[in-house]
């Protein structure tokens, strides 16, 4: 399959591909044939974490795909527990061994867990680590607008990326907006609201307009939305129907139709207190 991905720019003078591949909750021994699917497919864009426990596959994948380095976008993230500023840099050699890479391209702080306290001195972590060129692009995620505007004020450098949860039913819009005033681009964990969205009538009927299944229709509207977005399967198929959303297109009617189904229906834990370590 050709690769068709559109680029988008970062605040730093980077691009990062819109449509990437997410590897949460694939396990760390299914991880390096899932990741080569993806990469044989046409994906150029791995999102993993060191709470994934599966960065050695991703980095494997790599590796065997016979790709260079330099044609992968890759993103992994630092956890609550490596939360501050000499142990958020130790995580971070930890995973660049796990990786095998001596760089990666976009570090994000997993999670606030503002209850630690440790997140403004993790972010100056992360600024030094973009200063020496081993992050290449820094970001965070799960970030409310106050979170981002604290590391803002103490550090002066605004995020990259910030890589929230975003689906049909939670559309995050004054999170969105308080991103494109600043520059950060909004990347979507849970594009699909973990499947929970695909049996909408709304979202059906518009996939049976289009001849497209409801997956494509929702990862086109983050698409149009101007959203990354990094759907996840560990099925051949699936992995293959994701990657198939750059050759149609939603009407503006479409989209507003799909604008309708917010609801504010979080599925993954509250950025205000969730903490764990």
């Amino acid at each position: 399959m050709t690769n068709s991905i559109p680029q988008l720019e970062l605040n730093d003078g980077r691009s990062i591909p819109q449509l990437g591949f997410g590897v949460f909750e694939v396990p760390p021994d299914e991880t390096a044939e899932t990741v080569l699917h993806a990469l044989g497919t046409g994906y150029r864009s791995i999102d993993t974490a060191a709470a994934y426990g599966n960065e050695a596959g991703v980095g494997e994948a790599l590796a065997r795909s016979g790709l260079r380095r330099e044609e992968v976008f890759i993103t992994t993230k630092l956890w609550n527990g490596d939360q501050g500023h000499d142990s958020g840099l130790a995580a971070f050699e930890h995973s660049l061994q796990q990786l095998g890479m001596d760089y990666v391209d976009l570090y994000l702080i997993h999670w606030p867990a503002p209850a630690q306290n440790l997140y403004v001195e993790t972010w100056q972590a992360l600024t030094e680590l973009k200063a020496d060129g081993r992050a290449r692009s820094i970001g965070v995620s799960n970030f409310r607008v106050d979170h981002l505007q604290r590391i803002v004020d103490a550090t002066g450098v605004v995020p990259a990326v910030n890589q929230i949860e975003l689906h049909p039913r939670l559309q995050q819009n004054e999170l969105r907006r308080a991103h494109s005033e600043q520059g950060i681009v909004t990347e979507a964990w849970s594009p699909l609201g973990k499947g929970s969205i695909l049996d909408d009538r709304t979202i059906a009927e518009i996939a049976s307009a289009h001849q497209r299944t409801a997956a494509q229709i929702v990862l086109r509207w983050h698409i149009q939305l101007g959203n990354v977005v990094i759907p996840k399967s560990v099925t051949p198929a699936r992995i293959e129907e994701n990657f198939q959303v750059f050759d149609f297109a939603l009407s503006e009617d479409e989209m507003h139709a799909l604008a309708e189904l917010d609801e504010g229906g979080r599925i993954g834990p509250d950025p205000a207190t969730f903490a764990a370590a």
